[in-house]
């Protein structure tokens, strides 16, 4: 993990009372170098490549430690399995019925303007979640 990244994981943690662990560390690695929307079973194999002796236990432990201090967004389909996103910038999502595959889609700000243009009077945004469902071409 490159310096800058393990520092920012580091203040985020101490931010929040917890300290860094290989542990951690691994798990947020294997989340930020494939940004494709892992499940936590997935992460648990990632992380088995690098770290064999780490448990399902500990991969669930740590990403709701990564998420609790806002180094993750859990993504939810329907009933399916959470995914993780490491992605923190507003965006939207496009899940593929197809593939199964959830991809970022980048908001400019014009966009992310016009969609707080749709809330009710009197209403303020803490953040969007838009996905858009159906199938790449």
């Amino acid at each position: 993990m490159k310096h800058t990244k393990r520092k920012s994981l580091a203040e985020a943690l101490e931010r929040h009372g917890m300290r860094p662990t290989p542990q951690r560390e691994t798990v947020y690695n294997v989340l930020i170098s494939k940004r494709d929307h892992p499940t936590a079973d997935e992460v648990y194999m990632r992380c088995k490549k690098v770290a064999p002796g780490i448990s399902l236990a500990t991969v669930y432990n740590c990403l709701e430690t990564l998420v609790a201090c806002d180094l993750v967004r859990q993504v939810n389909r329907e009933r399916k399995s959470t995914r993780y996103c490491p992605n923190l910038h507003e965006h939207a999502h496009f899940h593929c019925r197809k593939t199964g595959k959830i991809h970022d889609i980048d908001l400019t700000a014009e966009a992310h303007e016009a969609l707080l243009s749709l809330l009710p009077e009197g209403f303020d945004a803490e953040g969007i979640e838009l996905t858009f469902t159906g199938i790449k071409r």
